[in-house]
This record gives structure tokens, C-alpha cells and sequence, in this order.
């Protein structure tokens, strides 16, 4: 086990990667993600806080049908699932934590619909054309909830009446919700990238001191090199 430092550096770094790969947006859970969660992800195997044993395998499979088995392991093998399930519970707020849990049933809910099967039983084609479905809708809510952000800010700048705390709560709009597939796919990328199957199999990694090399040949297609840990 590396040191808690050790863990948020590296976390750090893994979160710029995974918001670079979504686009540069700031990930839901925000700078406690740097710091939570340095348990041991097989503690979540039976079930942590309000999560399942069978939660943690729907999440392992929603993980694996994003970042599948190719001819690195895929997510399900870095234990993905239990990642997700502590991260949401260290480090989201309580009604992230709620919509998280209920989109796990709304995208069950979706699978049933779209192919009269529940997401564990559903066919590997039918779960990927569902969260290809899902992943635009995500984007798009997330998209129109940054927009809403901006002319808010805008309109606050421009000296126009700012309102309370209470006030802001009772306006609230859930459409000013996050979307629950994209905390699942930001936790999934982020459970990936910092497993050790992703950092020594998807990415090339090589324990320091070494000798320096400030360039080095690339070939098309090769992986990123991962960082020290």
C-alpha cells in the first residue's frame, strides 16, 4: 500500500487524463476524488455502504461493456465495480450518491425496455448499442447544464440580484442534476486508469529511477507511457 500522498498525486494525474479523454470537463466529485478512497477496492467484493455484492457486479459489467477485454484485460478483471462503489460512497455528496443509485435502476429499467432483458442478462451488443444511447444523452444533459451555469454566472457579473442559498434550493431544477451515466463513465475510466492492470497492461510503465529520455521514437498506435507511481 503507497502512502496516502503517494495515492493523490497519482490520483491527480489520472483525473487529468480521464477529463482529457471526456473532453476537459471537471469530474463529478471534484478534488476529493485526489484523496478518498485508498481502501483496497476488493473490500467492496461482498457490498460497501448501500451497495450490494450485486451491485458491484451490475457496475463491473457497465465498466466492462465501456472498457471491454481486448487483448489487455478488461475492466471487470481491474475490479472496476468496486472502485465505483467507494468512490461514490467517500467522496460524492448525498444527492449525487442518490442519482447515481437510481440511475442504476433507470438504466436496468432502459435495458428491460430496449431488449426485454434485464442488463445482466442482456447480450454484450445489446449493452453497448444501450450505453452508446445512454453516453449521448448524458452529453447532452451535461452540455445544456453547463450552459445554464455559464448564463447564470453571466447574469450575476452583469450585477443582477443574486439569490440565497434557500432561494437557489427552492428554484432548483433537476435538469441542473448531474446525469448518472456520466458519473458512471467518469468512475470507470478513473477505476481503470488507476488499477494496476490498467497502469502495467493498457499503458507501458517502467518503476523509476531510470535513465532519462527526453525523446523518445514513436510508432503509430502504440500505448501512452503511464506515469511513475
Amino acid at each position: 500500500m503507497m502512502p496516502e500522498q503517494e495515492h493523490a498525486i497519482d490520483r491527480r494525474e489520472a483525473i487529468k487524463r480521464v477529463s482529457a479523454l471526456l473532453g476537459g470537463v471537471t469530474l463529478i466529485g471534484g478534488s476529493v476524488l485526489f484523496t478518498r478512497c485508498s481502501a483496497d477496492r476488493r473490500t467492496a467484493l461482498q457490498g460497501v455502504g448501500e451497495f450490494t455484492a450485486a451491485d458491484v457486479a451490475l457496475l463491473d459489467e457497465i465498466a466492462e461493456t465501456i472498457l471491454p477485454e481486448t487483448q489487455t484485460p478488461g475492466a471487470k478483471a481491474a475490479q472496476v465495480g468496486a472502485f465505483m462503489a467507494l468512490m461514490v460512497t467517500d467522496s460524492y455528496k448525498p444527492e449525487d450518491q442518490a442519482i447515481f443509485r437510481a440511475g442504476m435502476r433507470a438504466l436496468d429499467d432502459a435495458s428491460m425496455k430496449a431488449n426485454n432483458a434485464s442488463f445482466m442478462q442482456a447480450t454484450p451488443a445489446a449493452r453497448l448499442t444501450l450505453l452508446e444511447s445512454l453516453d449521448k444523452e448524458a452529453k447532452a444533459h451535461q452540455d445544456a447544464k453547463s450552459e445554464r451555469e455559464k448564463q447564470r454566472k453571466a447574469e450575476f457579473r452583469e450585477g443582477r440580484e443574486q439569490k440565497t442559498e434557500e432561494e437557489e434550493k427552492q428554484a432548483a431544477d433537476p435538469a441542473d442534476s448531474n446525469h448518472y451515466f456520466r458519473m458512471m463513465k467518469e468512475l470507470a475510466l478513473l477505476g481503470y486508469f488507476t488499477s494496476e492492470i490498467g497502469y502495467t497492461k493498457a499503458m507501458r510503465y517502467e518503476e523509476s529511477p531510470g535513465k532519462f529520455e527526453p525523446c523518445i521514437p514513436y510508432t503509430a498506435g502504440e500505448t501512452i507511457w503511464a506515469d511513475h507511481a
